[in-house]
């Protein structure tokens, strides 16, 4: 089995991946980020299971490593885990309200969040890379 350092770890390096990839698809395809938004904003249904698999994949990230031997890896986990599991309530609850935010942040600079993506994902990376 895994120690608790290298799942967090590994935890960490595939959000790296995830921030990294996301990033260069914005920028390969502008506007790609906010027809999502769109998608999203337009389907009920969509928004449910959106909501549902954050706090779903959420819980289960809050619920990786324990607080008393806490590395910063496992403190982000737990911070990006929390912060999953109230945007998945969010979007149940209020999923209108959420969409027209996120349409505003996804339109307001998309570049910019597209390179804040790529540079955060390869930040995480990087930190993997060396803490292996």
């Amino acid at each position: 089995m895994a120690s608790e350092f290298e799942t967090s770890a590994w935890i960490v390096m595939v959000m790296g991946l995830y921030a990294a990839a996301a990033g260069v698809g914005e920028l390969r395809v502008p506007g790609f980020w906010a027809s999502m938004v769109d998608d999203l904003a337009r389907s009920p249904a969509a928004r449910f299971l959106t909501g549902l698999i954050c706090m779903v994949v959420g819980g289960a990230l809050y619920l990786v490593g324990s607080w008393d031997t806490a590395g910063w890896m496992v403190v982000l986990i737990k911070v990006i885990g929390g912060w999953m599991v109230l945007e998945g309530a969010l979007i149940l609850a209020l999923g209108d309200w959420v969409m027209g935010l996120a349409r505003r942040l996804m339109t307001a600079a998309p570049r910019l969040w597209a390179l804040l993506s790529l540079l955060l994902g390869l930040g995480l990376i990087a930190a993997t890379i060396i803490r292996f």
